[in-house]
């Protein structure tokens, strides 16, 4: 039997890049073990299926929502996200989905003082990293793709920081043994990312931020996108326990 694992869709993408490229739940699809047998739920429309024990695993989405705005959909899947990490199923949370988790897990969520972070940047993982589960088989740094403009401004108490960027302190942290946040989008391609840059480009604009630039910085960032595999693999390997 295929460990059931359900993706929480936490919002949709831009019209125009759904069009291209499809939606968030597509990317996480296509990243994840064909091993899995994955659900999707889309969390602002319901709230999430089931009790967490029901799954084997649980991913969250990004979204262009605010965790700030603790809408009654995001609280309501903020506290089933709590009690995934209580029951230990493992979880893994991506840019709105890092901030849920650690917002549900009694951390602080806001705006990243210094604005929007966008394109592919580095990554650089701390020493606490070499023990984690997944993180130990990534390089001490690797490139990854982000956009966010709200951040996780103070980890849940007892997380294990695990990597930051130059602008954003808080990339990465494990909250027990298998629950992990990450603000970087393991699931996007360069050519994802190069089209939400284009997208924002007037926002970007009127930021003082350089699109043209941003874009020449745009590359792969499969060391990123392995977490996703590395993740199906821890699912499929506690289920066999």
């Amino acid at each position: 039997m295929k460990p059931r694992v359900v993706i929480l869709k936490t919002g949709t993408t831009y019209p125009q890049i759904r069009d291209q490229f499809g939606d968030f739940e597509d990317w996480f699809v296509s990243k994840l073990s064909s091993q899995l047998d994955l659900t999707i739920a889309d969390a602002t429309q319901a709230p999430p299926p089931g009790q967490p024990d029901d799954w084997h695993g649980v991913v969250i989405t990004g979204s262009p929502a605010m965790v700030s705005d603790r809408e009654p959909w995001s609280e309501q899947a903020a506290d089933w996200v709590k009690g995934a990490v209580q029951a230990n199923i493992p979880t893994f949370g991506v840019c709105y989905g890092h901030q849920l988790l650690a917002h549900a897990l009694g951390g602080k969520v806001g705006y990243h003082p210094k604005g929007r972070e966008t394109g592919t940047h580095n990554v650089t993982l701390f020493e606490s990293a070499q023990t984690d589960p997944l993180f130990r088989h990534l390089p001490q740094q690797f490139a990854a793709q982000l956009t966010h403009k709200q951040s996780v401004l103070e980890l849940p108490p007892g997380a294990v920081l695990l990597g930051a960027t130059d602008f954003e302190p808080h990339q990465a942290f494990r909250f027990g043994e298998n629950a992990w946040g990450v603000q970087f989008h393991p699931e996007f391609s360069d050519d994802v990312m190069r089209s939400y840059l284009r997208v924002q480009q007037p926002e970007l604009e009127k930021e003082g931020l350089e699109t043209q630039s941003l874009l020449n910085l745009v590359k792969p960032a499969p060391h990123a996108t392995q977490l996703l595999e590395l993740f199906s693999e821890w699912v499929i390997n506690q289920q066999h326990e």
